[in-house]
């Protein structure tokens, strides 16, 4: 078994369990990001206050709508993205061992070819995957009619469904999310939003870089107190993930908002701010109506589910790795490798 490969199945599995802990937070941002009108409380209120309000309204299974497209795509974006990401990490390896042997540079992959490996694994896991996230987040962004209500006040909300952007008048199953996502625009429905979303491509080459960057001064910290640099512990690598994620989230939020909005289903009215052309024209009447702001809704939300998210695959991704080597080796010297407590 390869190393990309090993790399590919490890990144799914850390990815799937990653995205189970933390999916009731990713749907109430979904919701945060979509939602337009001030006066909602999707707006305004807390990721745990939307939760409760989720629940009491329209039920647990809403927090997981979604869940199992969701589940597909992690695992397809998460082994696409490391598959690709070794295989380009050790070609520039490889590219700057032999630069060191002519006499350039000291045989590391500095920042810059780091930024670029980061950058073309994502725009390969993008392409390759950006229709399954389409359906997720119109899942995601699918309202019940409040189950407490009378089957008058029921018939009402759904007369008015007909005009909401997240409140559908079919089944919200994943079949029917395609024939829906089909009808309305052909083929080219399943990939809404791929332009934001290769821009964002600059979040996990930004968040490699830093997780790369702070990986290697940390070793090279162990290696100077004699620990060896490969005695990383499970919490190391939980905050190194956390930090890298951090920051690429800060610096990249408002293009996953964009993302979000040309994904879910488009409001048909009168309104031209309820329409989108565009990844430009999205940004424009955001600005124009929503203020800032508005690139910004959700963040904390995400902050907090994205760090959360990231520092747990990070771990269990490096002992899932750890693990595959040992069972396809046979070589119990790795054992030794594995995160222990220290003898006293």
């Amino acid at each position: 078994m390869s190393d990309a490969l090993i790399n590919g199945v490890a990144g799914a599995g850390g990815g799937i369990i990653a995205q189970l802990l933390t999916y009731p937070l990713q749907t109430v941002n979904a919701r945060q990001q979509t939602e337009r009108d001030p006066s909602k409380p999707a707006f305004k209120d807390g990721a745990v206050r939307q939760m409760c309000l989720v629940v009491k309204h329209e039920g647990w299974e809403r927090l997981y709508g979604g869940l199992m497209p969701s589940l597909v795509g992690t695992a397809a974006s998460q082994g696409v993205y490391y598959y690709f990401y070794q295989i380009f990490r050790s070609r520039a390896e490889a590219a700057a061992l032999q630069r060191s042997r002519r006499g350039i540079g000291d045989g590391s992959v500095g920042m810059l070819q780091s930024l670029t490996v980061a950058a073309l694994s994502g725009c390969v896991n993008v392409l390759l995957t950006n229709p399954i996230w389409v359906i997720v987040t119109r899942m995601q962004t699918h309202r019940k009619a409040n189950k407490q209500q009378s089957p008058l006040d029921l018939t009402c909300v759904l007369d008015k469904a007909l005009q909401a952007p997240a409140v559908e008048n079919i089944p919200h199953k994943t079949i029917h999310v395609i024939q829906d996502l089909y009808k309305e625009a052909g083929f080219l429905g399943f990939w809404k939003g791929v332009v934001p979303a290769l821009i964002m491509v600059s979040n996990p080459a930004i968040q490699f870089m830093l997780y790369e960057t702070l990986l290697k001064k940390l070793k090279k910290r162990h290696a100077s107190n004699l620990k060896g640099a490969d005695g990383l512990t499970a919490l190391e690598i939980f905050l190194l993930g956390a930090v890298a994620k951090l920051g690429a989230t800060v610096v990249t939020y408002p293009l996953l908002v964009v993302k979000a909005r040309l994904q879910v289903k488009q409001i048909i009215d009168d309104d031209k701010r309820h329409r989108y052309k565009g990844t430009f024209d999205a940004i424009t009447k955001m600005i124009r109506y929503e203020g800032l702001s508005g690139l910004y809704k959700g963040m904390s939300t995400k902050i907090v589910q994205s760090v959360f998210a990231s520092a747990l695959l990070f771990m269990i991704k490096e002992e899932l790795v750890k693990g595959a080597r040992l069972l396809v080796t046979g070589n119990t010297s790795l054992v030794k490798k594995l995160p222990s407590k220290p003898l006293r």
